[in-house]
């Protein structure tokens, strides 16, 4: 939503100086072997732009897109980040109504059991119960392999044999060629369709490998689906169930064990997460927990971390008396508000270690009281002040409590911490008009 990420065949190549001193650029960054420009919220414009002048549309899979070897962690990331990313703004306007609708219910605008919430509903969940669908037709880009054969696996997935027999269960398996089918609800699940894509990208390119070239437009995708979907149904769907499972555990677990150290660990972490451009990778466990349980209780710790952010900011506007870095400043603080962090972070945060330091102090103690207030969320939603409707109910009054604690927190320690200018140098003339 704010960078630019290559994958280079050369980074020593990379003229970092140049980079930083383009107009639009708030800051770059060579992160597990991913090349990373940080623009803001027009990075669109940009990536449209460079995708054209690339000819990225007609890029074809040549010799060169195996001479670079990223390690297992850089390549894992590459796969959520850009499965996730195009898919962002369907999964975050359908959380959006359903805080909304969760928000009138509690002020007892709306009933339950009026067609006009059952409209809404079908409007917040659909894109939640068929994610698959979704993750399917990005996952396909990512693996390189045919969107529709993609597409074909998720219905697999969806089909009601499957899905009905799952709510009903009645029964734990079905039986293939005398192979054990496991019978599972995939509605809202992301690993099994990642893995299963990530296994039919194989499966094609060796099925029309081997093809004859006069039989390939009928048969590969014939071989390719009798091949792929029963291996979906046997092996990686349940597979990825399991890992899916496994990693909301583990989290679970850590609340458990406590939720102090569950708000700290989550808490403190997540500026640093951002910052390194790896933050995308609780956004399975999170769609893993709508799925099993029906709410999360990371995305609000998420929340609390943005909102740390523009407090940490906003101390930073007291500490410059020259009128064009307060306005850098305030608009980096409305921004994080809104939940995009990175102009924040990279254009003032990470410039001044102990402004960085207040912020995710702010951002681990609210998350620790959410923590231990038990606060959870239950649709997927961008963690923007405007989200704070999600919350309207029980955990209402908490939600606004820990809106003050990360603002304040942040924003004490960072005044207190932070010399304050009078030269007004705290940020050059090229960071000036990299962020403005």
């Amino acid at each position: 939503m704010t960078r630019l990420r290559f994958d280079l065949y050369d980074n020593s190549l990379i003229e970092h100086d140049e980079v930083k001193q383009l107009n639009g650029v708030i800051g770059e960054q060579l992160q597990s072997d991913q090349y990373q420009i940080i623009m803001g919220t027009n990075v669109q414009k940009y990536y449209s732009t460079l995708a054209e002048e690339l000819g990225m549309d007609d890029v074809q899979e040549n010799d060169h897109a195996n001479q670079k070897k990223k390690g297992l962690f850089s390549r894992l990331l590459d796969v959520v980040s850009g499965v996730f990313g195009p898919i962002v703004p369907a999964i975050a306007g359908a959380g959006m109504v359903k805080g909304i609708i969760a928000g009138l219910i509690a002020l007892k605008v709306l009933s339950t059991d009026t067609e006009t919430v059952k409209i809404l509903d079908l409007i917040a969940s659909s894109v939640f119960y068929f994610l698959p669908f979704f993750i399917a037709a990005s996952a396909s880009k990512i693996f390189k392999t045919n969107q529709y054969l993609a597409i074909a696996i998720a219905a697999g997935f969806m089909y009601p044999t499957l899905n009905d027999a799952a709510k009903l269960g009645e029964i734990s398996q079905i039986h293939f060629l005398g192979l054990p089918v496991p019978v599972i609800n995939y509605a809202g699940n992301v690993i099994p369709i990642i893995l299963s894509i990530w296994a039919l990208s194989y499966i094609q390119k060796n099925v029309d490998k081997y093809m004859p070239n006069v039989l390939r437009t009928v048969f590969t995708p014939t071989f390719t689906l009798l091949i792929s979907l029963p291996f979906a149904l046997i092996v990686t769907g349940p597979l990825g169930s399991y890992v899916g499972k496994g990693l909301a555990f583990m989290v679970d677990s850590l609340f458990n064990i406590s939720p102090i150290l569950a708000g700290v660990v989550m808490g403190g972490l997540r500026p640093i997460e951002i910052v390194f451009g790896v933050h995308h990778a609780m956004t399975p466990i999170a769609l893993q927990n709508f799925a099993d349980k029906g709410f999360d209780m990371l995305m609000p710790m998420m929340f609390m971390t943005n909102m740390a952010i523009a407090g940490a900011t906003f101390a930073m506007f007291f500490t410059t008396t020259s009128k064009s870095e307060k306005s850098i400043i305030l608009s980096a603080t409305i921004s994080a508000l809104l939940g995009i962090t990175e102009p924040a972070l990279f254009g003032v945060l990470i410039k001044n270690r102990k402004a960085f330091i207040g912020c995710t102090i702010g951002s681990a103690v609210a998350a620790t009281f959410f923590a231990m207030m038990g606060v959870r969320i239950y649709g997927y939603i961008l963690s923007s002040i405007v989200s704070l409707v999600a919350y309207v109910g029980p955990y209402f009054p908490y939600a606004l409590i820990g809106i003050v604690i990360a603002i304040s927190t942040s924003f004490l320690i960072t005044y207190f911490s932070v010399k304050k200018s009078h030269s007004g140098n705290t940020f050059n003339n090229a960071t000036l008009k990299r962020i403005g």
